[in-house]
């Protein structure tokens, strides 16, 4: 590794819904699947559908005012699909929601729509893939910093925690061997049980019925597949983010496999520096797993803009991004160092912070109170870059709260190159920009 500078609603029987863990009979078919050179193994594998295996997926998920309910199966009437909880709960009547989403693979790299309710089926990419986890027998660490006390953690006072916590949502789930994969959420409240046999207490373990309303705003999953290697790089990035668990909790982690994991697993769920440990010569932790995906993490100790940290650690390529953009507000920025920033992090490239994406027809906002996925691209050199992280563009890259917001919490960040991909996710994007400074 090296390191760089409640009203219950419609309960009807779901059809497809998420009896998964079957899909590993097809595991056989996995390296023609995925074009990354995963050897055939047992370990859970992110999955399109029940049945098919890939090296890694990505899902959108839309907002409420823009794509309300649930697709259908021809994608052509809204809020047709039968609701249901296959992993706990009960259906919610939210105000508005909204569980359509566009997903792309290893497979098929361009995004195309879904059908149904995401994560609530066997026929969608999260929905298979957790349901593959939650009714096996794999090991999984859990990581949220919104539990909303369920499961209520020493770390938090509150419904969820803060700074110096990591901004970090997600799952590892892994066999006797190491083998398995992580899942980036970016739902608060979920997931936060792992297994049918440690249910989770208090509420509900599946979108959309769950007591917060995490489907009102548009979110994003990644799911990557790992071997035991990448999973150790992995753990190590989290530990380097501080995230939100606690490996004594068995809802949350069950541990299990090879020593070195389980001692991984052990070192985390500690709170994180404030300030630069006086052991840490480089900023950041920088790795390249098996399958050429970059992993990036940020230290709460690190006060800088956090998206121009990913910049800089891609060698100061720009970017365009689509977060949770809220006060406090990071603006774009150009070609130049923030005030905010460690030296030995390099110059950052551009970054240019969306405010409206859209897909086909219809223009939606990518701002706070719209849009809670962290996605962003590649704007300049010879590279085709996606990027899946924890972190949005608030805290400050100039002045003197240097402190403030996400500038002073940790998270993890995935960067893939895959030309469709990298259009795609650019075309989802493209719309309005922020500009360089607020408005006067």
């Amino acid at each position: 590794m090296t390191r760089v500078a409640d009203t219950p609603a419609r309960t009807e029987t779901c059809h497809g819904c998420a009896g998964v863990g079957r899909a590993l009979l097809a595991a056989i078919a996995l390296l023609a699947a995925t074009g990354i050179g995963f050897a055939q193994t047992a370990g859970p594998t992110p999955l399109l559908k029940d049945g098919s295996p890939v090296a890694w997926w990505f899902v959108y998920k839309f907002n409420a005012a823009s794509f309300r309910g649930c697709g259908s199966a021809s994608n052509d009437d809204a809020d047709s699909a039968v609701r249901a909880c296959p992993f706990g709960g009960r259906v919610k009547s939210y105000p508005s929601f909204s569980q359509q989403f566009v997903f792309a693979s290893s497979k098929n790299g361009t995004l195309q729509k879904g059908s149904g309710c995401v994560g609530t089926t066997d026929l969608d990419p999260l929905g298979a893939t957790f349901g593959e986890i939650y009714n096996g027998s794999y090991y999984y660490l859990i990581w949220n910093d919104q539990f909303y006390q369920h499961p209520k953690l020493k770390a938090c006072s509150g419904d969820s925690c803060g700074a110096p916590w990591g901004h970090s949502k997600g799952m590892l789930a892994w066999d006797e061997s190491g083998q398995g994969l992580v899942l980036q959420v970016t739902t608060p409240s979920w997931p936060a049980a792992g297994s049918d046999k440690n249910q989770r207490k208090g509420d509900g373990n599946t979108l959309g019925c769950v007591a917060n309303n995490n489907v009102k705003f548009a979110q994003h999953f990644f799911a990557l597949r790992l071997n035991k290697g990448d999973l150790l790089k992995v753990l190590a990035g989290l530990r380097e983010a501080g995230v939100v668990t606690d490996p004594t909790n068995s809802q949350i982690v069950r541990s299990g496999g090879p020593d070195d994991v389980q001692q991984a697993v052990d070192a985390l769920g500690n709170r994180p520096q404030k300030t630069k440990p006086d052991s840490v010569e480089t900023p950041f932790l920088k790795d390249q797993l098996s399958s050429n995906v970059i992993l990036i993490a940020k230290p709460a100790w690190l006060h800088v803009p956090p998206w121009q940290m990913v910049s800089a650690a891609l060698g100061g390529v720009g970017l365009r991004t689509a977060t949770w953009w809220a006060a406090p507000k990071i603006y774009s920025t150009k070609l130049r160092k923030p005030t905010c920033w460690d030296d030995r992090l390099g110059t950052p490239g551009p970054v240019a912070i969306a405010t409206t994406g859209h897909w086909g027809d219809t223009e939606f906002q990518m701002v706070g109170s719209a849009n809670h996925a962290k996605i962003g691209v590649s704007t300049s050199g010879d590279v085709h870059y996606s990027i899946f992280g924890d972190m949005n563009q608030q805290g400050a890259a100039f002045g003197s709260k240097c402190g403030s917001s996400q500038n002073g919490r940790g998270g993890i960040f995935f960067v893939l190159s895959d030309e469709k991909l990298f259009k795609s996710v650019s075309d989802l994007v493209d719309g309005d920009t922020a500009p360089q400074r607020a408005p006067q």
